[in-house]
């Protein structure tokens, strides 16, 4: 059967139905017909979290045989892309091979009616032929290199006469997108005014404008909260006066890594405000700033002043567009402060922090710095019910989501869940006109009853770091959705160590006869010569994170599948993955202790 017949009997054009109604010709179209606009025929769907990818099986049925060599070739990309469009991709009907798990936001009746089919589509698909005989391709080693190592960066702290005087050594970054375009961010700037180092990880959902935006100035605002009084008059004087200000923070940004020109200035205004408060709150008598206090105080701020912009606009009508969005998509971040040894990491969301410990045998062991802000956390679900009246103990969380709609709880921006219904429609009414087409904007939550039902406040967690602390691990949620913290740890220092303690392997159940565990053993000898080969700790990570097979080794052959996947089905099978690895410098951190 041609890819034309297949199209003529399966014309679904929603995200969620679209690649169903192509694969086979049985079954209803979708669950629910409410949420699609074709009664077209749909296929059960594939399971997504497997060791080895079903992508290029032989066993499935003819019509999945017929349309997989478009997925290798990335023909489905341009099909896809031409034939369907979405008002606002990321709350569009999602695919049923995505679980729940995965998504930010959970799929709602209401969002059926952003998918429109694009006119003509039937002609254009009309207009290709493509071959029936399934070719394999395979990404080489260099190609898998190239991917992975588009966007590391990694810095090392300058020494001092010879002598480091920073806990820290340095750190290796790496993003690898699922999401087009990737919705994570990452920062990471030293403090001049100050002592310490920032480093943070930003999770975005609903769109990249909130990350994006929390990733540029919350530093900025944690820095002001460290600041003694006496530099913020300094620095309040020089803005009157037209002088050059004193730099605040040093950034260390991979080239990759966008900062916003046009809204620097709205930016700079509501830092400026911040800091005039801070001058009028504190009167210069106490010298003591407690780090704790000014991570919260930062967070908070920074939250309210996306929300204040957004409900104040902007003459300019792209700044106003730009406010707007950043105040309705949404974001989690996980942030670390090192000064000397005292390491405060404050979190927000579902993004980890967590620290390596080398014991005196040599091992590795994790420990965790942060909670996940979401339903696997009980503290976070009483939290939430104590905040709302006994009626809304049923329909604050449901299906282990805010409202049955958003998976972490807390989070920066996501107006959709703080402001009050009336407020929400009259800054829609009084947007943009991009703003009114957005029919997301418009949906108000099921059970809206008591907002704010979001906080970005951070739970802040102290750690004096020790001799033995060797590394820390900011990641998004899209790491440890693959990896268990353990083997993070250990993956990580054994790279920065150079040694590698050679792990039983573990058949998990499967059968394995002795020439299938010659050849593993074979392999992992041939392996290890090159087991080093990335430069970047966290490309290391990476590498190990999208391709480990069930035998715990990184299997070639499932990190070239995994990469060329195309984007409408990267998602499908993983996050966006964002890692920061931080080094300390054991040798400084001990000397502290020996001063005390």
């Amino acid at each position: 059967m041609s890819i034309s017949a297949l199209l003529s009997m399966g014309r679904c054009c929603c995200r969620r139905c679209w690649p169903r109604g192509l694969w086979m010709l049985s079954a209803p179209c979708c669950d629910d017909r409410r949420m699609c606009v074709c009664p077209g025929p749909r296929r059960i769907g594939i399971p997504v979290r497997s060791s080895s990818l079903p992508l290029f099986s032989d066993a499935m049925p003819a019509p999945t045989q017929l349309f997989f060599p478009l997925i290798r070739n990335c023909e489905l990309s341009r099909i896809y892309g031409t034939a369907c469009y979405c008002h606002h991709k990321h709350l569009c009907c999602s695919s049923p091979y995505i679980p729940q798990s995965r998504l930010r936001y959970t799929p709602h009746p209401a969002y059926a009616t952003f998918c429109r089919p694009k006119e003509n589509w039937w002609q254009y698909t009309q207009g290709r032929r493509y071959a029936s005989t399934p070719q394999k391709f395979y990404l080489t080693p260099p190609q898998v290199n190239s991917i992975l190592k588009a966007n590391e960066y990694s810095f090392k702290v300058p020494e001092f006469d010879g002598k480091n005087v920073s806990s820290v050594l340095g750190f290796d970054s790496n993003q690898l997108p699922a999401n087009a375009p990737i919705e994570d961010r990452r920062s990471a700037a030293t403090c001049l005014q100050t002592r310490g180092m920032l480093l943070g990880v930003f999770d975005g959902h609903a769109g990249c404008a909130c990350s994006q935006a929390v990733s540029e100035r919350l530093f900025y605002y944690i820095a002001v909260s460290l600041l003694p009084h006496e530099t913020l008059l300094e620095i309040e004087n020089a803005v009157e006066s037209g002088r050059a200000l004193l730099p605040i923070l040093q950034w260390h940004k991979h080239p990759n890594d966008y900062f916003s020109k046009e809204a620097s200035k709205l930016y700079f205004n509501s830092l400026r405000t911040y800091w005039q408060e801070l001058i009028d709150l504190n009167t210069g008598e106490s010298a003591d700033i407690d780090v704790k206090e000014a991570l919260i105080n930062a967070f908070k701020r920074l939250d309210n002043d996306i929300s204040l912009e957004a409900q104040v606009g902007d003459p300019n009508s792209f700044l106003n567009y730009l406010v707007l969005r950043v105040a309705f998509s949404g974001a989690t971040a996980c942030v670390a402060h090192v000064d000397g040894v005292d390491l405060h990491v404050a979190n927000t969301g579902d993004s980890r922090a967590m620290l390596g410990v080398q014991e005196e045998d040599g091992s590795w062991s994790a420990v965790t710095l942060s909670n996940d802000h979401n339903a696997q956390n009980e503290r976070e679900l009483e939290r939430l019910k104590l905040e709302h009246p006994k009626n809304e103990a049923k329909s604050v969380v449901k299906q282990d989501r805010l409202l049955g709609l958003l998976m972490p709880f807390r989070a920066f921006g996501d107006v959709k869940f703080k402001w009050s219904i009336d407020l929400q429609k009259r800054v829609i009414e009084s947007g943009p006109d991009q703003l009114n087409d957005n029919e997301y904007t418009k949906f108000i939550p099921p059970n809206y009853y008591t907002p704010p039902y979001l906080t970005a406040e951070p739970e802040v967690t102290y750690h004096r770091l020790r001799p033995q602390d060797k590394f820390l691990v900011l990641a998004t949620d899209g790491l440890w959705e693959t990896m268990h913290r353990q083997d993070v740890v250990r993956i990580v220092g054994e790279y920065l160590t150079g040694m590698h303690h050679q792990q039983p392997i573990a058949v998990g159940g499967y059968k394995v006869t002795l020439g299938q565990m010659h050849g593993l053993l074979t392999e992992r000898r041939a392996k290890m010569s090159s087991v080093f080969e990335d430069q970047n700790a966290a490309t290391h990570l990476i590498r190990h994170a999208v391709g480990n097979n069930e035998f715990g080794t990184v299997d070639h052959e499932r990190l070239s599948k995994m990469l060329s996947l195309p984007e409408e089905l990267a998602r499908m099978y993983r996050d966006d993955i964002t890692i920061i690895v931080v080094q300390f410098n054991s040798h400084v951190i001990g000397a502290y202790q020996n001063q005390e």
